[in-house]
């Protein structure tokens, strides 16, 4: 067991969401019952209108599950601050974590002597935990009431696997957040890696999503832009 590597899988979409979505929108404007509707054409068009108009609650029908896997519990204690969402997470009280993966920070992987001090310490967290795991079987303690108090040595490095579902809505958010430069590197590389998925399987909701700045055309971040847009003010005064 070693280092861990990023890994998502979407593991459900409803069949048919721009017929979901179509039905969802059309509802909020006909008079009919729109569980009598049979076929409907013009959908992506007529779906395209109503993103761009703003009106976005309709979205939230149609969900995306991912399996993720290769991140660290940094990136997960950021990621579950999304609330509008569902997760459900390897849990270190029921798994044995005594050869756990881990995530290594870039800055540190390219610095030969500052990742030789992190597998060093990688290394003797490790042993502290079956120390630990072993002092706890002499005290016939063991399964999940000796993991869940040896876990307390773990770092925020270690990898974890979660399931995660978001709707079409909470999703446009998320990227807005975690695809901006100024988002931490790992949850900005899952959160394009999610972005990429969903733009294969659902362009027409997806193919603007990005950092916010896309869809403003302004940086929000003031001084701390990464200059790809010029700041709110500089376009305000044309």
């Amino acid at each position: 067991m070693g280092v861990a590597s990023l890994r998502v899988e979407l593991l459900e979409v409803c069949e048919d969401p721009l017929r979901l979505l179509y039905l969802a929108y059309r509802q909020c404007y006909s008079k009919e019952f729109v569980g009598d509707m049979g076929e409907v054409q013009g959908v992506e068009d007529f779906l395209r209108r109503m993103i761009a108009s703003g009106h976005t609650s309709p979205l939230e029908h149609v969900k995306f599950t991912f399996a993720i896997e290769g991140v660290s519990r940094a990136l997960t204690h950021q990621l579950v601050r999304h609330r509008i969402a569902s997760y459900s997470q390897q849990s270190q009280r029921y798994v044995d974590m005594a050869d756990f993966d881990y995530v290594i920070p870039p800055s540190i992987a390219s610095d030969p002597v500052a990742l030789q001090e992190f597998e060093r310490v990688i290394a003797e967290i490790r042993r502290g935990y079956r120390r630990i795991m072993a002092r706890f079987a002499e005290r016939g303690i063991s399964g999940e009431e000796a993991k869940q108090d040896a876990r307390f040595l773990l770092p925020q490095a270690t990898e974890t696997k979660i399931v995660v579902t978001m709707n079409c809505r909470e999703l446009l958010h998320f990227f807005s957040q975690r695809c901006c430069q100024r988002a931490q590197w790992e949850i900005r590389e899952l959160a394009w890696r999610m972005l990429e998925i969903c733009r294969q399987r659902l362009p027409v909701v997806f193919e603007k999503a990005g950092p916010k700045c896309e869809a403003l055309g302004y940086c929000p971040e003031g001084e701390f832009s990464c200059g790809r847009y010029p700041p709110k003010e500089e376009v305000l005064k044309g």
